[in-house]
């Protein structure tokens, strides 16, 4: 799925299944909290801490794709083409980035 027809396919998940979109503070929380479930696991997982028993379970993918969907909600509620602006980010940081990393010493 591009990032176009997942932008619809959240509009129509919202429409159908959640009232409403909540609004864009209550959304960026929800983001913050999503992506603070991603860096526990990260962090227990593939960093130095130890992972709880509980934490063991949790799907990573899951966890990511919960802030994809939150991601495309806040685009679809601002206005944002989230596809287009992925677009020019990509080529703007291969146009800047491109020299910036290969001539950096520590990814050698």
């Amino acid at each position: 799925m591009d990032i176009k027809n997942a932008q619809l396919a959240v509009d129509d998940w919202i429409k159908n299944h959640g009232v409403r979109y909540f609004n864009e503070l209550t959304n960026m929380a929800q983001l913050t909290e999503e992506v603070g479930e991603v860096a526990r696991i990260i962090a227990r997982r593939y960093g130095e801490q130890s992972e709880k028993e509980s934490d063991k379970n949790k799907d990573l993918g899951e966890e990511l794709a919960d802030v994809v969907f939150v991601v495309l909600c806040l685009a679809n509620q601002t206005g944002v083409n989230l596809e287009e602006a992925f677009s020019k980010k990509l080529d703007l940081k291969a146009e800047r980035d491109h020299d910036r990393h290969h001539n950096n010493a520590k990814l050698k």
